[in-house]
């Protein structure tokens, strides 16, 4: 088992595949790939019979908190996270959803088990810290795991729906990471990792690749400029809550 945390501030963005190949252009000659260059993300969400912590993805919250597994298509390994954001602006007394946008701060705490053993998680029969207990690297593997266990007891957490994408990543020295999902597609039933019965489209309009920077700081100067040429800005946006929203209304991005 391997503990993770990340801290970073986030950006996302909504492109058309014109817009996508401009700004690659200016990110081959200045980013490399990285070392995953290019994968399959499959995450699942979890959350109660109400969907409070997805619901939180729609509303205007400054705090969000989240429990998730992600894997990776081909790999033995399942990550269970509590992905938090916060809004920088959360001690004005208004906030400004495109300031917001601006500063979001995303904070990730992990810890991976392997397929077999996420399943005996999902079917209750041992429980995270147990899990971290028999193969343990790190205390905060055991403390992660604890908190994990905690949050799906007391909010009656289990897996609700599942989002998948194709990514391509590319990363510099100075901490920035650039992202490119494309292909996303959703369920809510049948929420195995190794199959796609089920599987819906996500999006049905042409600004239908997600762009994220994450950086430590400001992002580089020539970045700033290609985002202001492709006439691309920040976005509130969360995969999760728009698959929300298509299961509410029943309709399609």
């Amino acid at each position: 088992m391997n503990d993770q945390v990340i801290n970073r501030i986030e950006k996302k963005y909504l492109l058309t595949k014109k817009q996508k190949q401009a700004l690659l252009k200016l990110i081959r000659r200045n980013m490399k790939k990285d070392s995953y260059h290019k994968s399959k993300v499959l995450n699942l969400y979890f959350d109660n019979d109400n969907f409070e912590s997805i619901s939180e993805s729609i509303d205007w919250v400054t705090f969000k908190k989240k429990v998730r597994a992600r894997s990776y298509e081909g790999y033995d390994r399942v990550f269970l996270e509590i992905k938090t954001k916060i809004h920088a602006s959360e001690k004005s007394e208004r906030i400004d959803p495109d300031e917001a946008c601006e500063e979001n701060i995303g904070h990730k705490r992990r810890v991976m088990i392997t397929h077999s053993d996420f399943r005996d998680l999902i079917e209750k029969k041992r429980s995270l810290t147990a899990l971290a207990e028999r193969s343990i690297e790190s205390t905060n593997d055991l403390q992660i795991a604890h908190e994990i266990d905690y949050l799906i007891a007391k909010f009656h957490l289990e897996p609700k729906i599942l989002v998948s994408y194709s990514r391509e990543s590319y990363k510099d020295e100075q901490g920035l990471r650039i992202t490119f999902d494309e292909k996303l597609k959703y369920r809510d039933q049948n929420l195995s990792f190794n199959t796609e019965k089920h599987d819906k489209i996500y999006f049905k309009n042409d600004r239908n690749i997600i762009m994220e920077i994450k950086a430590q700081g400001v992002v580089p100067l020539w970045l700033a400029h290609g985002l202001s040429e492709q006439k691309a800005y920040p976005e509130q946006f969360s995969k999760i809550g728009k698959v929300y929203q298509i299961l509410k209304k029943g309709q399609n991005v």
